[in-house]
């Protein structure tokens, strides 16, 4: 590589360390706020998830090079975060409708008796683990062509790592007292993976077709 080239390929690399630092402040950010305010509001439910989060964080950073993880996913993981903290220690304003007795974001009825906070946050986040399952899945193949199967295998990992995220919920409703919900509730939250785990792999099909101005989803 000549001398220009190795210029631009470490400014490229200080330009995704700066970025990747920008990801970490943020999400360390809101998680240390909603901590504090779990705390002080006696919410071990949500001091339960926050070392779970951390984890997964942990995770995404660690294999984002050999799964070829885009800034822009990262940063899609760590609002995914932001909205489950605000969905945990936010309190809707008096009036809003919520289902149950819980006044957390995460009860806040969107359309009364059709749509509950918690389904798109479940669908917004899932969608975004079916596109890191499919990043891995194409570097591995070696092929990011988006064929039928791989799609289907990506949306499948999705939702596999949805039902773990019900498993955790179990858990903590089995230990502590939650705003989880019944039976319903984890039949409500495994659809709405499904569609964003869907959803997330028809915008990958969409963008391989506007390549190279999307070679990086």
């Amino acid at each position: 590589m000549n001398e220009q080239g190795t210029r631009v390929n470490n400014r490229t690399v200080k330009s995704i360390d700066w970025q990747l630092a920008c990801v970490a402040a943020f999400t360390i950010l809101y998680l240390a706020v909603g901590m504090v305010l779990a705390a002080g509001k006696k919410n071990w439910e949500f001091v339960f998830y926050i070392p779970i989060v951390v984890l997964f964080g942990l995770i995404a950073v660690a294999i984002r090079h050999r799964a070829n993880l885009p800034m822009s996913l990262l940063w899609c993981l760590s609002v995914w975060g932001l909205l489950h903290v605000v969905g945990g220690v936010i309190e809707v304003p008096a009036g809003w409708p919520v289902d149950g007795d819980k006044r957390s974001f995460y009860s806040w009825e969107i359309i009364p008796g059709i749509l509950v906070y918690d389904k798109p946050v479940h669908a917004f986040g899932f969608g975004i683990a079916t596109w890191a399952c499919w990043r891995g899945l194409s570097a591995t193949c070696g092929d990011s062509t988006p064929t039928v199967g791989r799609l289907t295998l990506a949306v499948l990992a999705g939702m596999g790592l949805g039902a773990l995220n019900e498993v955790v919920e179990f858990i903590a409703s089995q230990t502590m007292d939650t705003n989880v919900g019944g039976y319903v509730n984890t039949g409500g939250d495994l659809i709405a993976n499904m569609v964003g785990g869907l959803f997330a792999s028809l915008l990958i099909a969409i963008a391989s077709r506007l390549r190279p101005a999307s070679e990086n989803f």
